[in-house]
């Protein structure tokens, strides 16, 4: 079925190619390194692949996105997901393409509020060992943060099970991402479909193969192997049916044989006669003298009869294989489909559809409204915004969290978890988070996450405000920044958009000054600063012009000796400035109230601060919807 060849030495016949039943280079795949070459076949899956071949039979010109309605992707038999098609089709298309694998995971509760992500495969050609090893190292290194004990539960049937406990406040689903962005439970597989193809005149060279070359070049070869063996088995079929001829005949003249073999001298001189008497072949003749008297019996004629029949009617078929195309791929489809019927398994490596080349947290996170809360001691923590309910004014309240002794809440503010957080610190630096990264807390009361777990803040520094954007691109967008000392200064937001995560200076800070209020504002945005004594002041923003990040402002208001800045807000249409006192005293007045003036003067009064009220610690601009 098959050309052979001389071996290494000469001395033995090899064949060129072994007559594979199956597409055999795709479904168990190869991979190697040669003189400056190489290739990487993926596996697949048995069953796709032949329906792949019987589509290509059926369709010389299919599409390879009509084959990839059968064949969908490599299958590993380690399992895991190929995330996306992209790499799929482009590797069938050109033969080349990146082929991303996940592990399969799931989270599951423990007791105490804990969670834990357990994996149950690897992807292709990861050794677990070391995979296990990576991720010890990734939490030694605190590249990973959250996760409490690892542990490998796998079976000797080689059932995967890795199981990572994260701790209390740990975010599942962020772990999760880290795990699947810095170890091989996400791998790339490279695939690079080169193979000895042969050319025009059927000598071997080295090519980058499609899918759809792979399989043309299978059908063709199976054309080849099925038509050698047909020719094969015909040649033999015609040759026994000559025997058997011959053995009808001398069975019935079989008196005239035995006087022919008993009265010649020599065997030879009897196969002469007997060609010469009944017009017998050699072949024919060397069989009778050759045969038992056993089979010159009445129902060996009738075997014999039988057996010409069955004989002419394989003639017929092979002849028919070999005169019309159509049958000869009959034939093939029906003994690849055979061998699906056998052997063929269900595909174990999952494919999930979406675009995944740049894996971030959001693609395992809904988006949703949260509350993010942050004390004065520090700990921050989200929540989703149905938790608190809308109340009347005057009630006694519910708990949104509990604190340290001495602690208290000092930022509350509602935003997505997709949307970054800036974090503005006392020192003038910037930090930038996501909204999910911020753990979430299952009990309305509890006190949340060091914030220092999050943000390189060095000793002393705290964070002044919380910024929530969706993104940076917005160039008539800028943040504005007051300090305790009555300095403001105005950046461009998009000056923000590459914060690493040791942060960055957002301003300038003199000593003895820090941040008290940063806020979004924009062109002829009209802002108020409000002062500890109850002093405001209102002007353009205009007045202030745009600056670099690394750099000190202007003078925003002038303070009395013993005052300073306790709050700035933006002025909207319809808005009104909340100032609270010390003392737990609340006021709102309209901003139209407040008259602008140039920066640097000395305001009006806005709240009148006595013993009972206490002075001014906070304020805002809000609504009647607020």
């Amino acid at each position: 079925t098959v050309d052979f060849q001389p071996n290494y030495d000469d001395r033995l016949k090899e064949p060129v190619v072994l007559p594979s039943r199956f597409p055999n280079l795709l479904v168990n795949g190869s991979n190697g390194i040669a003189v400056g070459m190489a290739t990487n076949i993926p596996p697949h899956n048995m069953g796709e692949v032949i329906d792949g071949v019987i589509m290509m039979i059926d369709n010389p010109d299919v599409t390879v996105e009509e084959l990839m309605t059968v064949i969908k992707g490599p299958d590993f038999p380690t399992g895991g997901a190929i995330l996306g098609q992209s790499g799929v089709r482009e590797t069938y298309r050109t033969g080349r393409g990146r082929i991303v694998v996940r592990a399969h995971s799931e989270i599951e509760d423990m007791a105490g509020g804990r969670q834990r992500i357990i994996f149950h495969d690897i992807p292709y050609s990861v050794n677990k060992a070391r995979l296990i090893e990576r991720i010890a190292d990734l939490v030694k290194e605190k590249k990973v943060e959250g996760i409490s004990n690892l542990r490998d539960e796998s079976d000797r049937k080689e059932m995967v099970r890795i199981v990572v406990e994260l701790k209390k406040d740990a975010n599942a689903e962020v772990v999760l991402n880290q795990l699947y962005k810095n170890c091989a439970l996400q791998d790339a597989c490279c695939a690079n479909m080169l193979a000895l193809v042969p050319d025009s005149e059927g000598k071997l060279e080295p090519k980058t193969f499609t899918l759809m070359d792979a399989l043309k070049h299978y059908v063709m070869h199976q054309e080849s192997v099925v038509t050698k063996r047909v020719i094969f088995d015909l040649e033999k079929a015609e040759a026994k049916k000559h025997i058997d001829e011959g053995l009808l005949m001398a069975i019935d003249h079989i008196d005239e044989i035995i006087q022919i073999i008993r009265s010649s001298r020599t065997e030879n001189d009897a196969k002469v006669t007997m060609c010469e008497r009944f017009g017998f072949s050699d072949k024919q003749a060397q069989h009778i003298v050759d045969m038992r008297l056993g089979r010159l019996t009445g129902l060996e004629r009738d075997n014999l009869i039988q057996e010409i029949k069955d004989l002419e009617e394989k003639i017929a078929h092979f002849k028919l294989i070999l005169s019309d195309v159509n049958v000869l791929h009959d034939t093939i489809k029906e003994e690849i489909l055979e061998i699906k019927r056998k052997y063929a398994t269900p595909r174990m490596t999952e494919i999930i559809n979406g675009a995944f080349e740049d894996i971030d947290d959001e693609s395992l996170i809904q988006e949703e409204n949260i509350v993010v809360t942050l004390t004065n001691f520090g700990y921050i923590k989200r929540q989703p915004v149905d938790t608190y309910k809308m109340q009347h004014r005057g009630g006694r309240g519910i708990s949104g969290q509990s604190t340290r002794e001495e602690d208290f809440v000092e930022k509350i503010l509602t935003t997505t978890t997709h949307h970054f957080l800036l974090c503005f610190t006392n020192t003038g630096r910037v930090f930038k988070i996501k909204g999910y990264q911020i753990p979430e807390t299952s009990s309305r009361t509890s006190r949340g996450t060091a914030i220092v777990n999050l943000l390189k803040l060095q000793e002393g520094e705290k964070i002044r405000n919380i910024i929530p954007l969706k993104d940076f691109d917005n160039e008539e967008l800028f943040l504005t920044i007051a300090s305790r000392n009555g300095i403001v200064k105005k950046t461009s937001l998009t000056a923000y958009s590459n914060i690493n995560k040791n942060g960055l200076i957002a301003v300038n800070i003199r000593e003895g000054d820090a941040v008290v209020g940063v806020d979004l504002t924009t062109e002829n945005q009209e802002i108020v600063l409000v002062t500890k004594s109850g002093k405001a002041i209102r002007f353009n923003s205009d007045n202030v012009r745009s600056m670099g990040r690394n750099s000190t402002g202007v003078k925003g208001i002038t303070l009395n000796d013993d005052d300073e800045v306790v709050g700035m807000v933006p002025v909207t249409d319809n808005g009104e400035l909340l100032v609270i006192s010390k003392k737990g005293m609340g006021k709102r007045t309209a901003l139209e109230e407040f008259h602008i003036q140039k920066r640097g003067g000395k305001g009006v009064k806005c709240y009148k601060v006595t013993d009972k009220t206490g002075y001014v610690v906070g304020v805002k601009a809000v609504t009647d919807e607020h």
